[in-house]
């Protein structure tokens, strides 16, 4: 056992000084929480996780996850004493322009940072798919029966956290799936921004995590070093199989002889004056700011090469694991290390040929990519909030992840697709798998901000959406997208798909596989025509947008995504016999397109002349389309909500059939001034 003594207390202080100190120079932040967590943070990452500060990387260590994210100034703090290269001067230029250490813990801009976390509660549901995706890679390698030792997701929660909806969802999923390499220890310090918790905030949370199949531990003060290392010597290295939640019971912003335990110390730093008298109060010199004592550094120093030892042994069973089992380590490379095979599109092509000339629903056409894709990528794993029959993305002969079954590849989420989506982020995040999720488009409403935070951190999930527009039908408007294609679109750095028909499906999926970007993929419901050749189809889809069908001196040009293509190629047919000349483009996505260079562009959508009018057609919001036909064009689409009826009769209603379109446009064209 560790003797807890002063030397350590002093080791607690400085962690808590350096959090506020920060803080304080920003003049902006959260000081509460890692003041009142030092003691659990010290213990923790001096005793119980295992890291590596000279390989962030490193595959063997437990994943750290702050999920309130409010109290990024502890986790700097951490890293800089750990040597993880956040320097003095890196804490000193805490929420600063261009600085290592922003207002919440950012992945890829501090080193030891795994997880974006700001929106409460969503660090810990990208955590339950951290812990699905390691347990899934290591039974199916081997590596589990190896005996080589298993990383653990830790996550710090806070009172905000488990207040937030998401929570209720991830952790019945993670009881459900009996996460035992999941821990959550709960900073209970029952304050936040407007006050004491008991003025909303009065559920029983050892009740609650215990009837979703979680093991509890308590530590009564943990503003104490030694019952922190009781309690996490309990939490983290005893098990029953389930996963472990840790109620630490601090007091916010400990330390601080005014705002110890108020909500003062939440959300505003101290004040010069106070860090003055909590430096007093913890025995440091008044006139000193972000100094780090000899005997302290010592402390952390010598902790770090004992870490770095530790690493090295594990990558020497490692090693030796990996020579004992040639094929265990080669499956395990490619989850690393995934190749996509350079036939893979027509691979997927060869399974669909049997649809040329048919309707088929580029849902299923989906379903069908999926089984082409689990044959040759091990890593890939997904599932559906409860629709994975509705939206066709199940891997047939994969088994499905259980607490029994590890090694299956097909998870049931539930009606949980907030959660849903922050487990796949997780599972991407963790650098082993593959992941896609899949519900009803309009469902996309549930998971915005995963979908946000998917994108920010650049995790290679692929989102699936079918059920895409009206065509939903008698499910009414609450069931029938409008805007959701839009919000897609707005956010940086999400590549959005809608294809036209099962050979876009595939090249759309390709796309995504290769890029390793997080991509939503647009289906439809209904079965439309196959309107397209597939030699060649995939790099015209990874452009974004390409003219399917043309003709010369072209007056006009309709631009149509989905399963609007084939209805402006019908209304084209229709245009020819009124004697216009058209040229129809299928803009499968809008950002590939806004990625090519002008002249690709440009002979897709030319702005040579402006006589050639320009119709876009998509059963969604026209908002966006106004950048591509211009103020002079029209945009055809959707601006109210759907209605209750068979997709037919909608279709009629709302003029979505061929001649409907070719009457707005010609009337259209009548109310234009002539030249």
């Amino acid at each position: 056992m560790i003797d807890w003594n002063s030397k350590h207390q002093r080791a607690a202080n400085t962690i808590r000084i350096l959090a506020a100190e920060a803080i304080e120079k920003a003049k902006s932040g959260h000081p509460g929480l890692p003041m009142g967590c030092a003691e659990i943070m010290h213990v923790l990452w001096y005793r119980y996780l295992h890291h590596n500060p000279a390989n962030p990387l490193w595959f063997g260590r437990d994943r750290f996850i702050l999920s309130a994210g409010h109290g990024s100034a502890l986790l700097y703090t951490m890293l800089h004493l750990y040597g993880y290269g956040v320097s003095q001067e890196d804490l000193k230029a805490f929420r600063q322009w261009g600085s290592r250490t922003p207002g919440h813990p950012e992945r890829g801009v501090t080193p030891g940072v795994e997880v974006s976390t700001g929106p409460l509660g969503s660090g810990l549901a990208t955590a339950v798919g951290m812990a699905i995706a390691s347990k899934n890679m290591r039974v199916t390698t081997g590596l589990e029966a190896g005996g080589i030792r298993a990383p653990k997701m830790i996550v710090l929660c806070g009172d905000g956290c488990l207040m937030e909806g998401v929570s209720y969802e991830a952790v019945a999923l993670a009881g459900h799936l009996k996460l035992d390499n999941l821990y959550c220890i709960y900073d209970s310090n029952q304050i936040s921004i407007e006050g004491n918790t008991n003025i909303t905030f009065t559920s029983d949370i050892y009740k609650r995590f215990e009837a979703e199949n979680w093991r509890i531990v308590t530590i009564d003060n943990a503003n104490d070093l030694a019952q922190c290392d009781k309690g996490l010597h309990e939490g983290l290295l005893e098990s029953d199989g389930r996963p472990t939640l840790i109620i630490a019971r601090t007091q916010i912003g400990f330390g601080s002889p005014a705002k110890q335990g108020s909500e003062k110390a939440h959300g505003e730093p101290l004040g010069a004056d106070e860090i003055v008298k909590t430096r007093i109060n913890l025995g440091f010199p008044p006139e000193r700011s972000f100094d780090v004592e000899p005997e302290v550094k010592k402390l952390f120093d010598e902790h770090v090469s004992a870490l770095m030892a530790g690493a090295a042994k594990w990558d020497a069973n490692f090693q030796t694991w990996a020579t004992q089992n040639t094929e265990g380590a080669a499956l395990l490379e490619k989850f690393l290390h995934p190749v996509i095979p350079d036939n893979l599109y027509s691979e997927m092509v060869k399974a669909l040929e049997g649809y040329t000339g048919k309707s088929v629903a580029t849902r299923q056409a989906g379903g069908d990519i999926i089984q082409v894709v689990a044959n040759v990528l091990p890593n890939l794993i997904g599932g559906a909030a409860d629709l994975a029959p509705s939206t066709k993305t199940f891997i047939k002969n994969g088994g499905d992840f259980t607490a029994d079954n590890r090694i299956g590849r097909n998870i049931h989420f539930g009606v949980r697709e907030f959660a849903m989506a922050l487990a796949g982020n997780g599972m991407a995040l963790y650098r082993t798998h593959r992941p896609f999720t899949s519900t009803f488009f309009v469902f996309s409403d549930y998971m915005k901000p995963a979908l946000r935070l998917a994108a920010m951190q650049k995790a290679p999930h692929i989102f699936v959406f079918t059920h895409d527009s009206f065509h939903v039908g008698e499910d009414g408007p609450t069931h029938q997208p409008i805007e959701q294609l839009t919000m897609l679109r707005t956010i940086p750095g999400l590549t959005v798909f809608r294809p036209a028909d099962v050979f876009e499906t595939a090249a759309s999926w390709d796309y995504a596989l290769r890029s390793g970007e997080p991509t939503a993929l647009i289906l439809t419901r209904q079965n439309i025509p196959v309107i397209t050749d597939p030699v060649g189809l995939d790099e015209k889809v990874s452009r974004g947008a390409y003219i399917i069908d043309d003709e010369p001196d072209y007056q006009l040009i309709l631009i149509a995504s989905g399963s609007e293509v084939s209805l402006a190629l019908e209304a084209a047919a229709l245009f020819r016999k009124e004697g216009k000349k058209v040229r129809v483009v299928s803009m499968v996505s809008m950002e590939r397109f806004d990625a090519q260079d002008s002249a690709y562009r440009e002979t897709v959508l030319p702005n040579h002349c402006c006589c050639i009018k320009r119709i876009s057609i998509e059963a969604a919001c026209t908002m966006p389309w106004y950048r591509y036909v211009g103020t002079k064009g029209l945009a055809i689409g959707l601006n109210s909500f759907g209605f209750s009826a068979p997709a037919s009769v909608i279709a009629e209603k709302l003029g979505f059939t061929p001649s409907c379109i070719v009457a707005h446009v010609n009337t259209w064209l009548e109310s234009l001034p002539k030249d």
